[in-house]
């Protein structure tokens, strides 16, 4: 995954959801950046060109509007009652589901990187039960701030206060 990839492309939904439906932004994403004098190189690199004097804007045209309604669009996160949950994001919670059911009692790493605590029910508080739960599981969260867990599996984890990238840097 490149620099661009793993940084700006997300989904997103109607602001104020009229339907159950996720939109890619990935196309849209690549010409808000581009249109600011960003060039994006094919392994998803930002560059500048030289003399370029970059927009701190994008055009109104590209500011996206949900296909059914016509209100804003809004990026596709779980903060708040609006959170739109797609056949896709079903697909992948089905998909999750059954990764954890086949691997009940195995060892397992919890690997958590940056989750602090908008949501912690999502992933945090699932990610601390299983491993209390299993003796083989092993729980590791690097984030720089928050990086806790509870008393009962601190024998099974690992809480780094970093920053994510630094640490993959030195893996």
């Amino acid at each position: 995954m490149s620099f661009f990839e793993n940084c700006f492309t997300d989904t997103q939904q109607c602001s104020e959801p009229c339907c159950q439906e996720t939109y890619d932004n990935d196309k849209l994403i690549r010409q808000m950046v581009e249109a600011q004098g960003y060039i994006i190189a094919p392994d998803g690199q930002l560059t500048v060109p030289e003399n370029t004097i970059l927009k701190t804007y994008i055009p109104s045209e590209l500011v996206p509007h949900c296909p059914h309604c016509g209100r804003p669009m809004s990026m596709n996160l779980r903060a708040d009652d609006t959170f739109v949950e797609d056949v896709g994001w079903h697909t992948a919670a089905d998909r999750y589901s059954e990764f954890l059911r086949r691997h009940e009692g195995q060892r397992i790493l919890f690997l958590e990187l940056g989750v602090g605590y908008n949501t912690p029910v999502i992933i945090k508080y699932p990610f601390w039960r299983m491993t209390a739960k299993n003796p083989n599981a092993f729980y590791v969260c690097i984030n720089q701030g928050q990086s806790v867990c509870p008393p009962e599996i601190e024998r099974q984890s690992v809480c780094i206060h970093a920053d994510i990238g630094a640490i993959i840097a030195q893996l």
